[in-house]
C-alpha cells in the first residue's frame, strides 16, 4: 500500500511537468530506494569505522584541520565536525575541502548517525571563508577548479539526510557563512559576524551564497547585504532570519556550540526515517509550486508507513512509555 502511495504520488509529478516537478520526481525515485527498508537496514555496514578511521590514515598535519567525533551516552547519535586552522581563521583550503566531502560521503548512509554539527575548535572563529593565500598561488583554471569542488561539497552538506546544525561561535565570512547557509539551522552568539563579502574582492559568493542567502532572509535584503559586503552581529542576524538562535558567548568560547548541542539532543528522540524523509520533503517542496510540493509530501509519507518504528511508536503510545526507534 505505501509503494503503491509512492507510486501515485511520482506518477502526479511526472505528469505537472516542468523542470521543478521533474527534478522532484527524480529525486523522490531515488530517494524511495535510499529509504526503503533494505537500504536501511544495510547502510552502516563498513560506513562507520571509515569515517572514524580516515582522520588515523591522514597525515598528522591534515588530520588536525578536520576533527571528526562521535559522541557517546545521551549524545550518541550527534557528529560532530570541528574545523582546525588556528593560524588560517580555519580559510578553507583544497585540503579541508577534500576532507569535508570524504567525510559526508560517508556519512549519508551511515544510519546511525542522526544529527550533524558543524563547528570551530578556533576560540573567536567559524569560519573566515576560503583560503586567500592559497587562493592567490592558484593559476586562474584552478580557481574555478577549486571553487566548483568547494560549490559541490557545501551542496553535499546541503543535503546531508540528517539535520545539520551550525554553530557560530565566532566570525563567518564568504565560504564560512556558505557553509553555514548549508546547514539546516544556525546558532550564534551575539558578538558573531557574519557577511558575505566577496564584492568587496570584486567578486561574488561562489559556494551557494547568492542562491541560499535570498531563500532564507529574503530576495531584496539578500541583494542588500552581498552589494554591499555588510558584516551584522548575532542580534541583527536573528532579526533578519538569518540564524534560529543567538545566545551570549559563555567563558569558554562555546556558547553557540552548547547551543547547538542542546538541539540535536532534542531530535535525537525521534524516528530517524521520519527524519530524513520529513527533511527531504521539505527541501524539495520548497523549490515547486503546492500542489506538487503536497505530492512530494504523499511519497515521503507513503516512504514511513511500511516501518518498524512506526508501529513501535504505535505500541509506545498504548503502553505510555518512551518508543524505541531503530531506524528500521
Amino acid at each position: 500500500m505505501a509503494a503503491a502511495a509512492a507510486s501515485a504520488a511520482l506518477s502526479l509529478l511526472q505528469r505537472r511537468g516542468g523542470p521543478a516537478a521533474a527534478a522532484a520526481a527524480a529525486t523522490l525515485s531515488c530517494s524511495s530506494s535510499s529509504f526503503s527498508l533494505a537500504r536501511l537496514k544495510g547502510s552502516a555496514r563498513g560506513r562507520c569505522p571509515a569515517v572514524r578511521g580516515y582522520s588515523s590514515e591522514a597525515k598528522v598535519g591534515e588530520e588536525q584541520e578536520l576533527r571528526v567525533r562521535y559522541l557517546d551516552d545521551e549524545h550518541k547519535g550527534i557528529v560532530v565536525l570541528g574545523i582546525n586552522r588556528a593560524h588560517s581563521k580555519n580559510a578553507l583550503n583544497k585540503n579541508v575541502i577534500k576532507m569535508i566531502s570524504k567525510v559526508l560521503e560517508a556519512l549519508k548512509s551511515d544510519k546511525k548517525v542522526r544529527t550533524v554539527i558543524f563547528r570551530s575548535e578556533v576560540p573567536g572563529v567559524f569560519c573566515a571563508g576560503a583560503d586567500l593565500k592559497e587562493r592567490a598561488k592558484m593559476h586562474s583554471s584552478e580557481v574555478s577548479s577549486f571553487v566548483s569542488r568547494a560549490r559541490a561539497t557545501i551542496n553535499d552538506i546541503a543535503t546531508l539526510p540528517v539535520p545539520t546544525i551550525a554553530a557560530i561561535d565566532g566570525i563567518a565570512l564568504g565560504g564560512g557563512l556558505e557553509l553555514a547557509l548549508a546547514c539546516d539551522i544556525r546558532v550564534a552568539v551575539t558578538s558573531a559576524k557574519m557577511g558575505l563579502v566577496e564584492t568587496k574582492l570584486a567578486i561574488i559568493p561562489g559556494a551557494g551564497g547568492t542562491q541560499r542567502l535570498p531563500r532564507t532572509i529574503g530576495v531584496s535584503l539578500a541583494k542588500e547585504l552581498i552589494f554591499s559586503g555588510r558584516v551584522v552581529d548575532g542580534n541583527e542576524a536573528k532579526s533578519i532570519g538569518l540564524i534560529s538562535h543567538v545566545v551570549e558567548q559563555n567563558e569558554e568560547g562555546d556558547a553557540a556550540y552548547r547551543r547547538a548541542l542542546a538541539l540535536a539532543r532534542e531530535f535525537l528522540p525521534q524516528g530517524p526515517v521520519a527524519m530524513r524523509v520529513a527533511k527531504l520533503a521539505i527541501n524539495q517542496g520548497m523549490e515547486v509550486d503546492m500542489l506538487t510540493g503536497l505530492a512530494i509530501e504523499e511519497a515521503c509519507y507513503a516512504q514511513t508507513i511500511p516501518t518498524k518504528d512506526r508501529i513501535e511508536g504505535l505500541l509506545a503510545f498504548k503502553e505510555k512509555r518512551p518508543p524505541r526507534y531503530k531506524g528500521e
